[in-house]
Order: C-alpha cells, then structure tokens, then sequence
C-alpha cells in the first residue's frame, strides 16, 4: 500500500529508517488534505443544487450557524495543525539526535565531487560504503563554497558550509546504490557534483571494511591526492597529531590534564565549556572547527583571547584530522594506552 502511494505521488524508493517516518507523516498531511478538499467539493456542488433559486421572486435564506458549529470549524483544523506539529518535532528532534554508536564518516565537498574519510580506515572518492541497519552519522565540511548533501532514497538534505562542521545520520535499511546530489548551486558543473552510497549487508561491510583498511595500511607511504596531503598516514587521528605539532597547537594546548595558554585537550571532546558570557557550550565536532576557525567568537573562561585564526591556514582535511586527535585523547585510552604499551598502538581499527 505505502509503495503504491509512492508512486502515486512520484516519491523515490523508501531506504532509511528516517525516510519511513517522513513518508508516513507526508501521506498523513496528503491524504488529510485531499479528503477535506474533496468534502469541500461535494458540500459546495450539493449547495449549489440544494439552494438554487427555484423561481425569481425568491431569495435565499440566511443561515445561522450555532456556536458550537463555528467552534468546530475552528477547533478541527486547529488539532490537526497541532497534531501534524508534534509528529513533525518528534521526527525533527530524533532525527537531529545521532545515537551514540552511529559510525562516524568525514565528508568533504569539494567543486564539483564528494570526499569520503574513515577516521580509522581508507579515503574515498565519490562512493561511500556503509552497512545497513547501522546508524551512520556524517560530519561535513565543505573546501570551497556552499553545497548540500541530499540523498533522496533516504530523505535526508544537509547544508555543507566551509569553515565549520554540520552533521547528519542515517540508518540504511536497503542494501543497493543510492544516489547523492548537490542541491545548493555551487558553480559551472553543480549538476555533474554526483555520489554513491553503497548499502551493504552488515558482515559485507566489515570484510570490505577489513580489506580496505589493510590496503591503506601497505599504502600509508604514498600520496592518494597531490592537493591533499591528509591523505597521507594510516588514520586520521595520527594526522592530526602531525598537525597539531607542525602548526605549533601544543605549545598553548596540553594532552595530559595540564592547564596552559589555552585549555587542555585531554577529554575536551564532549564537555561542557564554560565561556566568558556565562554560557555553556557542547564542545562537539562544530564547536571545535570553530574555534580554530574564529576563536574571538566563543572565548573560553579563565582564558585570555589571544588565540590566532586558522582560518586558511588549515586546509578541509586538516581540521578535520586534528578534530579526530582531540576526539581520541581521553583519561580512558591514554590509560590504556600506556598499560598496552607500544604494540597497542599498531592495532588497525580499534
């Protein structure tokens, strides 16, 4: 029945969880819509026969309608507006609530192409695998101007701004391949900025996963992109590291707990800051990108505002990387980190 009214009504194949509830609230509001349209219709085809004028010395009755009728014309559409509301913010809230164990993938948009990163696996360029029935969430940048991310199979559409990070997840419920587009006009060839995600059976993706990520391992000494040198290394977390070293950010920033020029890095990811206005700001994947980006804007407090912009001095890749070094550097890893000993480093995928 729902594929039947799919087609109907020229909708795409339905393969995300997300795209399950959209449709259902979208055939609601349709389907309400069409029969009130249709009673209307009929009402105001039957008055035109029911109170014609049947002779030309008679006119037509005035009619008063009681209060409760004119309470219900208003109370009627009202509840459904209200009911159609919180349907629609229940979706919204949920679908801007990425679960916590959704995987993670770097996208960067680029004119006129999609870049794909695994924090601990390969680059990809155009075509993005994922499993099915696993939460994916998608923190994207873009290099260049503004694009947006839209995948019509799964109903989901994100803006890709440069200079910071938006996100957005999705769990695939369809294995196939599914068609991404751009649909924020960004240049000559916006119409040729085509990708595809690949929906794989579960045990599909992690051999595929597996495979992939030894490659890159053997490969880590070699240059996938000559304009991007982030696709160098094994993962993204030693990148950054890399970063973080040759832009000189350790020497304001610890790793270890301590308090120096700026905030500590270790579990810095996921806390709440405390500014200087007296808020309190979520220190995730945004927030971070822009603080290297525009650290005037959100002053930490305690700490003096003598922070430079790295706005054009990192490239897309690069902040990225780094923001995957801060997301690693926890009490728990190092801990363990230290009681493994060297070996526990060189674990692929962990």
């Amino acid at each position: 029945m729902m594929n039947l009214v799919r087609s109907l009504l020229f909708l795409p194949q339905s393969a995300s969880t997300f795209a399950e509830r959209h449709d259902q609230l979208h055939f609601f509001v349709v389907g309400t819509t069409m029969f009130v349209s249709a009673a209307v219709a009929i009402v105001t085809a039957a008055f035109f026969f029911i109170y014609r004028r049947k002779s030309e010395n008679e006119s037509t009755p005035f009619v008063y309608p009681s209060l409760g009728i004119e309470a219900a014309f208003v109370a009627v559409p009202l509840g459904f507006f209200l009911l159609w509301f919180v349907i629609g913010f229940k979706d919204f809230v949920w679908s801007r609530s990425p679960p916590k164990d959704a995987m993670d993938v770097y996208v960067m948009g680029k004119q006129w192409m999609w870049k794909f990163t695994y924090p601990n696996g390969p680059n990809a360029i155009s075509t993005l695998h994922v499993p099915a029935h696993r939460p994916v969430r998608l923190l994207m940048t873009s290099r260049d101007v503004i694009h947006s991310f839209f995948v019509p199979e799964f109903r989901v559409k994100q803006d890709v701004l440069p200079g910071r990070y938006s996100e957005l997840w999705f769990e695939a419920t369809v294995p196939g391949r599914y068609q991404v587009l751009c649909t924020e006009y960004c240049g000559l060839n916006h119409s040729l900025m085509r990708g595809d995600i690949v929906v794989m059976e579960p045990e599909d993706f992690d051999k595929w996963y597996d495979r992939q990520h030894r490659g890159l391992i053997e490969r880590q000494d070699s240059t996938l992109l000559e304009d991007e040198p982030m696709a160098k290394g094994s993962n993204m977390r030693e990148q950054g590291e890399k970063v973080a070293v040759a832009q000189g950010c350790l020497k304001c920033h610890s790793v270890n707990g301590d308090n120096h020029i700026g905030p500590t890095w270790l579990d810095l990811y996921g806390r709440h800051e405390k500014l200087t206005t007296g808020e309190a700001v979520l220190a995730d994947e945004a927030y971070l990108t822009s603080s290297m980006m525009d650290p005037m804007a959100q002053i930490v407090a305690g700490y003096q505002p003598v922070m430079p912009s790295y706005q054009g001095r990192l490239t897309a890749p690069e902040s990225a990387a780094l923001v995957e070094y801060i997301k690693s550097l926890t009490t728990e890893r190092t801990s363990a980190e230290a009681s493994k000993g060297p070996a526990y480093e060189s674990i692929p995928g962990r």
